[in-house]
């Protein structure tokens, strides 16, 4: 990777380990060390993920129009002050509204870090990047829930309250690394209209007339829905209301869950970034299928305990098998997809789209995972296999460059699809 690749790799890794340090504690945090009650703390979590929503719709256009690199700074700031005003909260009306800053600043983060990496990736470099990306946020997440844990003590608010403060300076950090980052000249939307003549059409309008993107949107949902929504809600209730297990082995899945990904990522990636991504995709969903079917084992296969925490454990680690296969396929594809002024709008729609899957997911597994077992797993079976489905669809509407762009014959000019017309000839690596 190049300098600028180097740096914003860097602040984003640095980022997710600061959010590591609070987001596995938020809840004991305002339940219990502020004494604000479960209730509180449950509208804290809503109003974490509602802030994302708001904000998302807008968040696309600001990014094609200023660039991503001022977006990213900005939201770092936010996110820096959202996670110290949370750290001093002993309020309800505190809490809620320093979690939406907080909340709305980390969801901007992430489309306006993804353009960035568009902008200084090209077309043969870009899925490395994005699969470098996610391992070092895993990793970053990981060690910071580690150390985090270490620091933490429920009888001393003020123990949380320099969680809080680290989280906030790894924000600042960020917004420091990404403004020394020198970014590549890139197309934006003020360009394509002035060398056009004429204003461009609404981002939403393309984005609809884009048919690949659309079913990659609802690919996307599926994906966020039928994995991560149910982590932390439906499969941990799953867990152990119908197979037993104890809380605290819960931790130990998440922990297997990051193994595998930091493990087995760039292990995965030499393995598929020549390869169709749709067909990857395919397999992720296979392989999810698989994930929920021993997951039915542990809750419902009347096997002794043991087997049953092995079977839990073991359905955490091969969503994770699945999670780095995802992330060298999806995110670039979105990238690949994207005309050259619109990366950004593109990024926060699918963003969008994500943010909408977690909020719904939990609320849908949350209560079938810890009352109906049975047509929990199978629900979850079928959303999987979906999942390859779907992908199947999709790969009928990706011309061979972006399907598998590293697998394509090297050449000065690739095929790229735009919405609403035929492949039209483009310069490679342009984003």
């Amino acid at each position: 990777m190049g300098a600028a690749l180097r740096r914003i790799q860097l602040g984003s890794a640095l980022s997710a380990f600061g959010l590591g340090f609070t987001v596995p504690y938020l809840y004991v945090y305002v339940a219990q060390v502020r004494d604000l009650g479960a209730g509180t703390a449950g509208v804290v979590l809503a109003v974490f993920a509602m802030a994302a929503l708001a904000v998302l719709p807008f968040t696309g256009r600001a990014i094609d129009r200023r660039g991503p690199l001022p977006v990213v700074i900005v939201a770092a700031g936010a996110a820096a002050v959202g996670a110290c005003a949370l750290g001093v909260s002993d309020s309800v009306t505190a809490a809620v509204l320093s979690a939406a800053v907080l909340g709305a600043g980390t969801a901007v983060m992430q489309p306006a870090l993804a353009t960035m990496l568009v902008w200084c990736s090209t077309a043969g470099t870009r899925t490395r990047a994005f699969a470098t990306q996610f391992f070092l946020q895993n990793l970053g997440l990981g060690i910071g829930g580690l150390v985090g844990g270490q620091l933490v003590d429920v009888s001393r608010p003020s123990s949380f309250t320099m969680l809080f403060l680290i989280e906030a300076a790894m924000f600042l950090v960020l917004g420091v690394v990404a403004a020394t980052v020198r970014m590549p000249r890139a197309p934006s939307v003020r360009d394509t209209a002035s060398v056009e003549g004429a204003a461009p059409k609404g981002g939403l309008r393309v984005l609809l007339s884009h048919r690949a993107m659309v079913q990659l949107c609802v690919l996307g949902f599926v994906i966020f829905f039928a994995c991560y929504g149910q982590f932390e809600s439906g499969l941990a209730a799953y867990g152990t209301e119908a197979a037993g297990i104890a809380p605290s082995t819960l931790g130990v899945a998440l922990a297997a869950n990051t193994a595998v990904i930091v493990v087995a990522q760039f292990v995965v990636l030499r393995l598929v970034e020549r390869r169709r991504r749709s067909r990857v995709i395919t397999w992720v969903g296979l392989i999810w299928a698989f994930a929920w079917i021993v997951a039915g084992y542990a809750g419902l296969g009347h096997g002794s305990q043991t087997m049953a925490t092995a079977a839990m454990i073991s359905t955490y680690a091969l969503f994770g098998l699945g999670e780095s296969m995802l992330s060298p396929t999806v995110a670039p594809l979105v990238a690949d997809l994207a005309p050259e002024a619109m990366v950004g709008q593109y990024n926060s729609a699918f963003a969008l789209v994500k943010q909408l899957a977690l909020a719904v997911g939990p609320a849908v597994g949350g209560p079938m995972g810890a009352t109906l077992h049975g047509p929990y797993i199978v629900t979850f079976v079928l959303f999987s296999l979906g999942i390859t489905v779907l992908a199947l669809k999709l790969g009928r509407q990706l011309t061979p460059a972006q399907d598998a762009p590293l697998a394509t014959v090297p050449s000065r000019v690739v095929a790229v699809s735009l919405p609403g017309t035929e492949p039209a000839a483009a310069s490679a690596g342009v984003r």
